[in-house]
């Protein structure tokens, strides 16, 4: 898959790139990422891509005819379908299903917008969809763009170690939807707080129980929403729910 980030500021991305796990997902090549500065499109010797508003106000917004052209030489480079996003408050929130939406498809261009926004005739033009991370407010979108581009890149074969390691991630639908359960490593007694002893028993039905009911507790105190989810969906099972109930 491709994604072609159009941003102010490609070199925010370097890093990423190149360290940590998933950066055998773009060294591979599983994850094409391109570049492009919508700034190469802009004319006059000051290339600018932002002006004043009109109606006044403060800050600044972005032009839409740099935006248009670096869009169109993107299409036209990549022929084919894939979106145009956009990271704005107005989005849908991403989440891990619209990560997984993502991860199986041909990618995406991304709009990285900065100052006070776009101007609105290019959104209305171009962008096919619209993602957020939260009611908060970024300086600019290229961190909600590492977001995505992280979240994608884990989920490709052979980027994780483990290839069963992003099925016990939170949210995955092989775990209901449900928040991950705690995790212990070495030493099994740290400063007076030893391991849960299920975890040492070598017993592993217990331990996938304790782990089940784990979830089930962490999602009931902290994501209730996530649960409620899940029991409408039908994904809880009586012996859950008799957990649950204990809890109250």
């Amino acid at each position: 898959m491709r994604f072609d980030v159009l941003t102010l500021f490609p070199e925010l991305f370097a890093p990423f790139l190149t360290s940590g796990i998933t950066r055998r997902a773009y060294e591979s090549g599983l994850v094409d990422v391109q570049f492009t500065n919508p700034r190469d499109f802009a004319s006059g010797n000051y290339r600018r891509v932002d002006d004043r508003p009109f109606g006044g106000g403060p800050g600044m917004v972005m032009m839409a005819e740099p935006l248009s052209q670096a869009v169109a030489q993107v299409r036209t480079q990549r022929q084919d379908n894939a979106p145009v996003v956009l990271f704005s408050p107005i989005g849908r929130t991403l989440d891990h299903a619209l990560v997984e939406q993502f991860s199986q498809g041909p990618g995406a261009i991304l709009l990285c917008g900065r100052y006070e926004g776009m101007d609105q005739r290019v959104i209305d033009q171009v962008v096919d969809v619209q993602i957020s991370l939260g009611d908060f407010v970024l300086s600019g979108g290229e961190i909600a763009a590492l977001a995505l581009l992280d979240a994608v890149a884990r989920l490709q074969p052979g980027v994780l170690g483990d290839p069963q390691s992003h099925c016990q991630d939170s949210f995955n639908p092989s775990l209901d939807g449900l928040l991950d359960c705690p995790h212990y490593t070495r030493p099994e007694d740290w400063q007076g707080q030893p391991v849960p002893a299920v975890l040492l028993s070598g017993h592993h039905l217990q331990i996938e129980r304790w782990r089940r009911e784990q979830r089930l507790r962490l999602t009931a105190q902290h994501r209730p929403d996530l649960l409620a989810l899940a029991r409408l969906q039908g994904r809880l099972s009586k012996t859950d729910e008799s957990f649950l109930a204990s809890l109250v």
